[in-house]
């Protein structure tokens, strides 16, 4: 063999090799589902996706039913475990062990829900999760990445999103174990911070990444409990590196995705991290040029939203958008309009946001005969083979979506 060819052969076909293995991978997938109860969920999901701009009506017993739906789905989701976290749901692998970053911030969810519909299986649920990550915290103040089961090491984000949960348990029972932990995962967050703001050692593959800014608004949360200035400054360090170092004129965020390959076009999940985390570090701080920065890409977003109907699933640094709507991105926007409504910025964004719940309602209301396994749950993707968790309802889209109907209800009221 030539050894030109030899030596540029696998950079070649790099590309190819995974097309290869996506597509085998893919025509496993189809072919397996057609042996199980769930079969029909896939020309159910064809069907909507063919019809989502037809959206039917929704009235507030809707909505009402698609909330409880999506908590009743969680709770299944949690009993499904063996160690009371919340696991996720694959048509083909069935449920995944737990997951202790998207447990940690169900639970303020399932509290908030407790709270407004007087349901306290809802809150029980939440209490046992809190417990179940108190036991799993390691001796740094970190949690893990990853499902339970993998064992690896703590994670600077996912650290972030259990605070959320170690705090809301904290407001909810008064017991000081809750925040203990909270603060150890605080210190830990603070000591682990590069001093020009971002966190690479034990991120996600010790790369600097934007959507730390959902990081800042625990740490900010624990600043405000108590009242240990250096978690305000570590936020604010963030804060100041995101929107200073890695924002586009445009809205567009640099260092927004969380894989290296495709950073060029992060997903629409993580830009909605990004977004939301500078809108509640705005309130918190009163500070208006984080605000001003959610704004910029929230309003590329809504504009493309109320023309197109649906998002996409990434976005390149021209919003030119590629893949199917990732239903968790949905909600996640829903909520960031809201906020961004709440702050006086509009019609429009609450519109968008409406408009946003009746989709995801839509796409949860499958009409169809369903185990308890799917019934109430969020696919990652819409149609459910996107390529964003295909084929599967992980528990944090239920989370996203219940939370986005939260939000309408309390603007509504």
């Amino acid at each position: 063999m030539n050894l030109k060819l030899s030596l540029s052969f696998p950079i070649y076909n790099f590309k190819a090799i995974a097309l290869l293995k996506s597509l085998l991978r893919y025509i496993k997938y189809f072919l397996l589902i057609t042996f199980l109860p769930e079969r029909k969920l896939i020309p159910k999901s064809y069907y909507q996706y063919k019809h989502f701009k037809n959206l039917p009506p929704v009235d507030h017993s809707h909505k009402f039913n698609a909330l409880r739906s999506a908590v009743t789905w969680l709770i299944t989701a949690q009993k499904a475990t063996v160690d009371n976290g919340f696991g996720s749901y694959h048509l083909v692998h069935g449920w995944s062990s737990s997951y202790p970053e998207t447990t940690g911030y169900i639970i303020p969810t399932l509290l908030e829900y407790a709270r407004k519909h007087n349901q306290p299986e809802a809150a029980d649920a939440a209490v046992k999760a809190a417990d179940f990550l108190v036991d799993i915290q390691k001796i740094s103040g970190g949690w893990q990445g990853g499902r339970v089961n993998e064992n690896r090491p703590e994670i600077v984000f996912n650290t972030g999103q259990v605070t959320r949960g170690m705090l809301a348990a904290f407001q909810y029972t008064g017991d000081k174990k809750y925040l203990v932990s909270a603060i150890k995962a605080g210190e830990w967050l603070a000591l682990v911070q590069h001093p020009e703001g971002f966190w690479k050692i034990h991120a996600l593959m010790e790369q600097a990444r934007v959507y730390d800014t959902f990081v800042d608004v625990p740490l900010l949360q624990l600043y405000e409990t108590t009242g240990e200035i250096r978690f305000r400054d570590a936020a604010v360090r963030n804060l100041e590196w995101v929107v200073n170092a890695k924002m586009r004129p445009n809205g567009w965020f640099e260092d927004c995705d969380n894989t290296i390959r495709r950073n060029d076009k992060p997903i629409l999940h993580t830009i909605a991290y990004t977004l939301d985390g500078l809108v509640d570090s705005s309130t918190i701080l009163k500070e208006p040029r984080y605000l001003e920065a959610a704004i910029n890409g929230s309003s590329k977003l809504l504009d493309l939203f109320l023309r197109q109907g649906i998002l996409n699933g990434r976005y390149d640094s021209e919003w030119i958008g590629r893949e199917y709507f990732i239903c968790t991105g949905g909600a996640q926007m829903a909520i960031v309009w809201m906020k961004l409504y709440r702050e006086g910025h509009g019609e429009p964004y609450l519109e968008a946001a409406r408009k946003m719940n009746r989709l995801l309602i839509f796409i949860q209301a499958r009409n169809a005969r369903e185990r308890d396994v799917t019934r109430g749950a969020i696919p990652g993707s819409f149609p459910l083979w996107g390529r964003y968790e295909p084929f599967a309802y992980p528990n944090w889209a239920a989370k996203f979506f219940c939370d986005a109907l939260l939000l309408e209800e309390e603007l509504n009221q």
